[in-house]
């Protein structure tokens, strides 16, 4: 099983265009040692002919511009993305949908029921696209069987529910339900190796627990390093909490969750905003990372699992 991360920031990205944080000022003055990074989403392989895409991000026409793998081979038209497996409806994480509307086939669409809703209601992404290439929607359940996607031979997918939010837009922001957010573990059946990728987590419940607990590699939310992360910065009164994201740093923060895990998994952060100073090569906190073997994923970066 092939991974290839598109991008690996939060929404916005970094720089992101209107933020002049020290992050964000740092590295447009050329006084910060660390790499820009487009909005998070990944793309998954089995074969060498066709790729699943993990959320189509705003960004995912320059992604694909960086990744040879993904370039059309055959005729006047062709594409090696099979497919679009949403984990929510975030704009970071679904508007990008609209620039694979040259398909020439309908566009197959992997999503929760709660994610379907928001996506044909308060931002009607798929609609739109209906009236393009097409939707060929696939739905994902919440009880956490195991189900295949033909783009990925050999390859068993199971998708957790996990705590969080849908986007702002949606007008079930303050009553989530569950399927508006999962994380997804993908198991070679081959090896028997597993990866999860989670790019958001509130909270870790005994199911997710247990799933990093099983996988090889872990992918997951990496978006904060402490929860009053914007409020310290003067850029919001909104906690890591409140918005979905359980923060790094902390009493049960992502540092204790993966310390637990056994030495051997791989771990990997990644959905990391701007503001995070792990983005900082220079950081203290990014050498507390690298003491513990905690990864932070960059756009183009390459696994094997």
């Amino acid at each position: 099983m092939r991974v290839r991360v598109l991008g690996a920031a939060a929404g916005g990205g970094f720089p992101q265009w209107n933020c002049n944080c020290a992050n964000c000022s740092g590295l447009r003055r050329g006084t910060l040692r660390a790499t820009s990074r487009t909005q998070s989403s990944i793309a998954i392989a089995s074969t060498a002919e066709r790729w699943l895409l993990c959320n189509a991000s705003p960004d995912v026409h320059r992604q694909m511009a960086a990744t040879p793998a993904l370039a059309p081979r055959e005729g006047v038209r062709d594409s090696r993305i099979a497919a679009v497996l949403l984990v929510d409806g975030q704009i970071d994480h679904a508007t990008g949908l609209l620039l694979l509307r040259e398909q020439s086939s309908p566009l197959e669409v992997w999503c929760t029921d709660a994610v379907h809703e928001d996506l044909t209601t308060d931002l009607p992404i798929l609609n739109v696209l209906e009236r393009y290439c097409g939707v060929r929607r696939q739905r994902i359940g919440t009880d956490s069987v195991a189900f295949r996607v033909p783009a990925l031979p050999g390859i068993v997918v199971r998708a957790l529910p996990v705590a969080g939010k849908p986007g702002p837009y949606s007008r079930h922001r303050e009553s989530p339900r569950v399927g508006d957010n999962i994380g997804l573990m993908f198991k070679d059946e081959r090896s028997g190796r597993q990866l999860l990728y989670a790019p958001g987590l509130a909270e870790v419940s005994a199911q997710i627990e247990a799933a990093l607990a099983e996988c090889d590699c872990v992918l997951v939310d990496g978006t904060f390093w402490t929860d009053d992360e914007l409020v310290s910065a003067g850029i919001s009164g909104k906690r890591a909490r409140d918005m979905g994201h359980l923060p790094q740093s902390g009493p049960g923060g992502m540092l204790e969750v993966l310390g637990r895990l056994d030495p051997r998994t791989r771990r990997i952060l990644i959905h990391i905003n701007n503001t995070n100073p792990i983005l900082n090569e220079d950081s203290a906190e990014r050498a507390e990372l690298d003491a513990r073997a905690i990864e932070v994923a960059f756009d183009g970066m390459e696994i094997e699992v």
